[in-house]
């Protein structure tokens, strides 16, 4: 009767609860004890936590730490485990409590849909250790059994008796997509490439899943044997012409004996598999999905910059330390209020023009681009933006951002000048409208005969929204602000004048 009890305050429980959630994640219920509810299977007991969509764009991501182990107690506001999605490292925590009952998604797995089964916890109380495994994604009742878990033994040893190296071996090999090196590997040991399961993206067979069948199966080294040759003393064709026969015969040579191909070696390699990180495949895609809808159009123009540097050198003296870029920023911010038509973002079909100034500044990650996004710009001082975009910068290197310091913004900055490039075209951020490149400074003779130091910024927009005359009057406002950086500087110390803006 107490169990009875037990488990119908635990159905009203989960009546209550239906609209929360661990995290982001969708709840389900199952367990041994099964009710019939409005036609619905309800399986009460523990609550699935399936792979969150953490931002506008995700739909995979990578596990790349549990703070859970199984058995482990979880409280309200815990953070269960990290993910990797498409930008950046997001923490995905718990708004409840209750016990981690099962992990079924390692660490560093990568390409994990979103909606995927990653784990399974219980209420306070319940036996975890024998909590039943959904075999169907939560949206279903759960009936069957949990799924086999794939061991080693499943990929079957392979003895190398019952192994040939037949003449299709080489295009099966090829077939499967797999690289040379792992193609010279499975043909010099004679493996089936059919007793593999591949573990590297999008299940591709590795060099050392290949590596792993060896050791299991204990298989030794084969000599392979080359094609058939012509005999030796096989007399060789030669071209000849008669009177009767118009044409010549062509010199049949015989092939060559076969020689498997050999690649360089890297540190002790014969190449390197560099994965494809979810940053990346999502920078691919939103590039390709910039250059082939948005008709860029371009402008670029020079400004003297040496004005900036004498007034950063007095600011560093008096202990305000800012750099060029920091000038650069507030200086675009300014220009997209005079220019607000630059200061735009492009919806569905047409553009919205936006009263807020947030200025994305592209940092280069070991995981790829990506651009923190410096808030009401135009409102902020030199030194203020400097502060900003320190921290921005580290936590982006971190992957330490959370999604709205980066997921929106009206305009980006990209600077390559301090790598050394002279000038170049950005491609612009969807749904912004326009980037500003900015190029290195060069010394040239200014029109007083003195050298000026000058430095190239090009500017990308999108023809849709941006007219010529509009992009020409942004980088003239933008250019005349670099050179009167006095005008910036209001409220710090050393400077003299009040900011006209």
């Amino acid at each position: 009767m107490a169990s009875a009890v037990r488990h119908i305050q635990k159905f009203h429980r989960f009546i209550r609860n239906s609209r929360g959630s661990f995290g982001h994640s969708i709840k389900s219920v199952d367990s041994t004890h099964t009710y019939q509810f409005h036609r619905c299977s309800i399986n009460l007991g523990s609550t699935s936590i399936l792979m969150p969509s953490l931002s506008p764009t995700m739909t995979e991501g990578t596990i790349v730490k549990w703070y859970k182990k199984e058995g482990d107690a979880i409280n309200a506001g815990d953070i269960l485990c990290d993910i990797q999605t498409d930008k950046a490292v997001v923490s995905f925590d718990t708004e409840e409590a209750g016990i981690m009952a099962k992990i079924l998604v390692p660490e560093n797995t990568s390409e994990i849909k979103v909606g995927t089964l990653i784990a399974i916890a219980v209420e306070d109380g319940d036996d975890w250790k024998n909590v039943a495994i959904p075999a169907s994604p939560v949206s279903t009742p759960v009936t069957s059994a949990p799924p086999p878990v794939t061991t080693p033994a499943q990929y079957s040893a392979v003895t190398p008796a019952s192994i040939a190296v037949g003449p299709g071996m080489h295009e099966d090999l090829q077939a499967h997509g797999i690289g040379p090196s792992v193609r010279k590997l499975a043909e010099e040991f004679g493996v089936s490439i059919k007793n593999i399961k591949g573990s590297g993206p999008l299940n591709r067979i590795t060099k050392g899943d290949v590596l792993k069948l060896i050791q299991e199966g204990n298989l030794q080294k084969r000599q392979l044997s080359p094609p058939p040759q012509a005999p030796a003393s096989a007399p060789q064709m030669v071209a000849t012409q008669t009177t009767a026969t118009p044409t010549a015969t062509p010199t049949v040579t015989p092939l060559a004996p076969y020689k498997p191909s050999v690649v360089p070696e890297i540190d002790g390699e014969e190449y390197k598999d560099i994965p494809n990180t979810g940053m990346r495949n999502t920078i691919a895609k939103r590039l390709t999905l910039s250059k082939t809808t948005i008709p860029h159009s371009y402008v670029t123009m020079d400004c003297n910059v040496g004005p900036v540097t004498s007034l950063r050198k007095n600011l560093i003296a008096d202990n305000v330390k800012v750099s060029v870029n920091d000038f650069i920023i507030k200086s675009a911010a300014l220009a997209l209020q005079r220019v607000p038509q630059v200061n735009s973002v492009w919806q569905g079909d047409e553009a919205s023009s936006l009263l807020n100034v947030d200025i994305s500044v592209a940092v280069a990650t070991d995981n790829g681009l990506i651009t923190p996004i410096v808030k009401n710009t135009a409102q902020l001082s030199v030194d203020k933006i400097s502060s900003t975009v320190r921290d921005l910068a580290e936590r982006a290197r971190a992957n330490k951002l959370q999604l709205h310091e980066f997921q929106g913004g009206t305009f980006t900055i990209s600077n390559l000048g301090m790598f050394g490039i002279g000038e170049f075209s950005a491609v612009i951020n969807p749904p912004q409208t326009a980037i500003l490149a900015i190029g290195s400074s060069r010394l040239v003779l200014g029109e007083n005969g003195k050298p000026e130091s000058r430095m190239s910024v090009t500017l990308s927009y999108d023809a849709r929204v941006i007219d010529d005359s509009d992009a020409s009057k942004f980088l003239e406002v933008f250019r005349d602000t670099m050179e009167n950086p006095q005008l910036l500087v209001s409220g710090l110390p050393g400077s003299r004048r009040e900011s006209v803006f």
